[in-house]
């Protein structure tokens, strides 16, 4: 086993005591790092699939880190073998073929919570806290999906504590994959439509990241940068006393320009990259890099 993903604190969700879930990575050893979230991967949109292929087949990294929402909506791990569940099973296969040449790192979003033992499993993929601490040789990184850290939005908090309740969780998965769907949509439409009603920011979200939170749990965890999804909203904030938090981009193919992209931490450094720029000079489907 690589030496980084045997060096690791882990602890046991409180949802699925099944799914042990790292806390703490030694990442000392890897010279290359990617992170991603917010792909929202559904059947309908093949065009962000097959840019999340792409990146799986070519990155160069020796680690991929997805930090939430990696789904638009999961119901349950029993859709993988469930009648429809072909467009899960299709993820879970790249994600497997993948984890043969690269450790990959999943830690479930506001859309994906349900997450579980059999999906890891299947998938080769390793559950993370939220939040991690990632250690380099140079330097500490906090990673997190951020919507915890959305402390204003006092309704969505209250909605993700219940949500993530063992009690809620069971009554949930106990009913049948077409009602789970036919209520997943539904809270899905319920929030899209608030936010419309309440209006959004430029990134899509109302609400961002609490600055001072921010600093507390990145003093707390001793890290000097946060790196986090969510808030659609990519850039590289000022947190003060040499402190940083760098959100990610979430993934969307038919923008424009397309909102494809990758942070990749190389030489003590992160940068951002297209995803076609991840690769070959020309990408299967006969894009450029750009």
């Amino acid at each position: 086993m690589d030496k980084s993903v045997a060096s690791m604190n882990s602890s046991k969700t409180a949802k699925d005591p099944s799914v042990c879930a790292l806390s703490l990575i030694d990442g000392s050893d890897w010279a290359c790092v990617d992170f991603i979230s917010d792909l929202h991967l559904q059947a309908r949109e093949p065009e962000v699939f097959e840019a999340f292929e792409f990146l799986l087949e070519n990155t160069p990294a020796q680690a991929l880190f997805i930090l939430g929402d990696l789904f638009e909506l999961w119901i349950g791990d029993d859709e993988l073998d469930s009648r429809q569940g072909e467009f899960a099973r299709m993820c879970v296969s790249s994600l497997q073929a993948a984890s043969r040449r690269l450790p990959l790192f999943l830690m479930p979003g506001n859309r994906d919570f349900l997450l579980s033992h059999h999906f890891y499993t299947q998938a080769r993929v390793q559950a993370l806290s939220d939040p991690t601490v990632l250690r380099t040789q140079e330097r500490s990184y906090l990673l997190s999906h951020g919507d915890i850290l959305c402390t204003s939005d006092r309704a969505y908090q209250g909605f993700r504590e219940t949500v993530r309740s063992e009690a809620w969780q069971s009554e949930f998965l106990s009913q049948s994959l077409s009602t789970r769907l036919s209520l997943g949509q539904d809270m899905r439409a319920k929030s899209t439509a608030l936010q419309r009603e309440q209006g959004l920011t430029q990134s899509g979200v109302m609400f961002d990241l609490d600055a001072h939170a921010c600093r507390d749990w990145l003093t707390t965890h001793q890290c000097q940068t946060l790196i986090h999804g969510h808030t659609h909203a990519p850039r590289q904030h000022d947190l003060g006393q040499g402190l940083e938090r760098v959100v990610l981009s979430d993934w969307e193919a038919n923008s424009s320009p397309p909102r494809l992209e990758v942070l990749r931490l190389e030489d003590n450094t992160l940068k951002r990259l297209h995803v076609w720029a991840c690769g070959p000079s020309k990408n299967p489907a006969g894009r450029p890099n750009t």
